[in-house]
């Protein structure tokens, strides 16, 4: 079993930045893909970044050259810097990793942006 503890969401201007972090532990099992997805109200959960145990990096169209997914292997956290923030951005954000074959969630985070 893996836990996933998501942190830094809030409110924020548009045009401003935020960094999520995700924190990874429980039983050591080689995480192979950490992913950030995100679901605004009423619509379907979406991929926004991934970053594989390799260290390649994807990202959905509409958050390219804004959002920077990262990890510390060591601390066994992956990031999600949130750079340029519209309001469309606003949702739940959540943390996954592939582990042993396995699917984990985090509990999500809320990222409102608004002025």
């Amino acid at each position: 079993q893996v836990h996933l503890v998501e942190s830094g969401g809030g409110l924020v201007q548009p045009g401003g930045s935020l960094r999520l972090s995700c924190a990874a532990s429980g039983r050591r099992s080689t995480i192979v893909l950490r992913r950030w997805y995100r679901q605004a109200p009423g619509k379907q959960r979406d991929l926004v970044a991934s970053i594989s145990s390799g260290g390649s990096t994807n990202y959905a169209d509409s958050v390219k050259g804004r959002f920077t997914i990262s990890r510390d292997i060591a601390k066994n956290t992956v990031y999600l810097s949130m750079n340029s923030l519209k309001p469309e951005d606003t949702a739940v954000y959540y943390c996954n990793v592939v582990a042993g074959m396995e699917n984990y969630w985090g509990q999500g985070t809320q990222v409102t942006v608004s002025s």
